[in-house]
């Protein structure tokens, strides 16, 4: 990675190319996804998705949770494929290009947590932002109640910044406090290394 890379024309923070690495290829999430995430999916899966997400763990809601992301403006998404099956979705929530961020968002199903699914899916994602696009930062938001994500995010090496108390209201009504983590790219070189070390622990 190199300080000197530019910022990609805005066109391109809102594309999905297919990006792979050693076990995991993100591609453009599609409702051809919609089987693997509902087969792979339980209640807890479905707990902390923002509003729009599938208020029944079928083919069909799931098909209409991804028709309905990939339709939010100034979203790009991705679907997690393990050996061609989808085990999660990983998005750009939301691309700034003038302000040179990246949001990201990350759902996995059950048999891909804890499995070395979540660094590897962030690693790949935060090289297209950093390396690719240009990025000078990418923010996580994760709903304050969701104690294996906020660990997650921890485990990449982000920053804590704080919480943004009552942010969004979820479809139940309750107004959720977001906890706001971020990695700006002078920390990417430190950051990329961690994360490498867990896809390679030898």
């Amino acid at each position: 990675m190199t300080d000197s890379v530019s910022p990609a024309p805005a066109s391109e923070w809102l594309r999905a190319p297919i990006l792979s690495g050693p076990a995991l290829t993100l591609a453009p999430l599609t409702v051809a996804h919609a089987p693997d995430l509902h087969a792979g999916a339980d209640e807890a899966t479905v707990q902390f998705l923002s509003r729009g997400g599938p208020a029944h763990n079928t083919p069909e809601a799931w098909a209409t949770y991804v028709e309905a992301l990939n339709a939010t403006p100034n979203r790009v998404n991705w679907a997690v494929l393990r050996g061609g099956v989808a085990v999660g979705r990983i998005s750009f929530s939301e691309v700034r290009p003038a302000d040179r961020w990246a949001e990201i968002g990350t759902m996995l199903l059950p048999a891909a947590q804890g499995a070395g699914v979540n660094p590897e899916a962030n690693w790949l994602l935060m090289t297209r932002a950093f390396e690719e696009l240009g990025a000078g930062r990418v923010h996580f938001k994760v709903d304050a109640r969701n104690a294996r994500s906020l660990r997650a995010v921890e485990k990449i090496g982000a920053v804590r910044e704080g919480t943004l108390r009552g942010y969004q209201v979820r479809p139940d009504g309750y107004a959720r406090d977001s906890v706001m983590f971020s990695v700006l790219r002078a920390e990417w070189p430190d950051v990329r290394a961690r994360l490498l070390a867990r896809l390679n622990p030898a």
